[in-house]
């Protein structure tokens, strides 16, 4: 009859410790290598470095990684710039479910807080500001970033012409600009107009309802 081997008498299984530095397999390690390539891009820009100035290597001995990690995760340089800075930014607002009225004021109120990140952010704005000269970081950035915001809005009022709050007899794309217009010219246009108030979303959207608005009083503007 065999008998369990005793504790002490049994072979301890040698467990691998790795060296120090070498780097470890798994989600966490990924997620903190990007942090730290986020990290190091914002660095670079607070100290003045330019986008034409950024390159793969430079990045990759800022965050301490090497140029493989980097490309493994995006094929160049315009494409990690564009994560830089989508990540600035604030996420684009979700539906709620609520009404037509409170859904534009929600998208309104985004675009609102996102000006004023970009006045009090100064790599946000450095970066949207260089991002003219380069056409095609520009173009991939609208495509990924700008785009989806612009059919959140369609839907938004897609669904208000629909159900009767806005005038259906107006182009859907000129209802569109008519609503985000003024936060747009606002918080892009003029730098130095005020978006301190927290009740401007509510005041414009419900100025714009009086105008495009179904109903003489605005649909659900009161």
């Amino acid at each position: 009859m065999q008998t369990d081997t005793p504790a002490a008498s049994r072979t301890p299984v040698a467990v691998p410790v790795p060296e120090p530095g070498a780097p470890r397999r798994g989600r966490p390690r990924s997620e903190a290598a990007e942090q730290a390539i986020f990290a190091a891009v914002e660095q670079l820009m607070e100290e003045g470095v330019g986008l034409a100035e950024l390159s793969i290597e430079r990045v990759a001995a800022q965050a301490g990684v090497g140029k493989a990690t980097i490309y493994r995760r995006w094929p160049n340089m315009e494409a990690l710039l564009v994560d830089v800075v989508a990540r600035l930014e604030a996420p684009a607002p979700q539906l709620t479910g609520g009404t037509v009225r409170e859904e534009l004021v929600g998208m309104v109120e985004y675009m609102r807080k996102r000006g004023l990140a970009k006045r009090s952010r100064w790599v946000l704005k450095s970066a949207l500001g260089q991002m003219n000269d380069w056409p095609e970081l520009r173009a991939t950035y609208q495509e990924r970033v700008v785009k989806p915001r612009r059919e959140l809005v369609r839907t938004i009022v897609r669904r208000g012409i629909d159900e009767g709050v806005l005038r259906a007899d107006l182009d859907m794309e000129l209802v569109c600009e008519v609503v985000i217009g003024p936060i747009l010219l606002r918080s892009i246009l003029w730098d130095d107009a005020p978006l301190d108030d927290p009740d401007l979303a509510r005041q414009m959207i419900d100025a714009v309802l009086n105008g495009v608005g179904a109903g003489p009083s605005g649909g659900e503007c009161h």
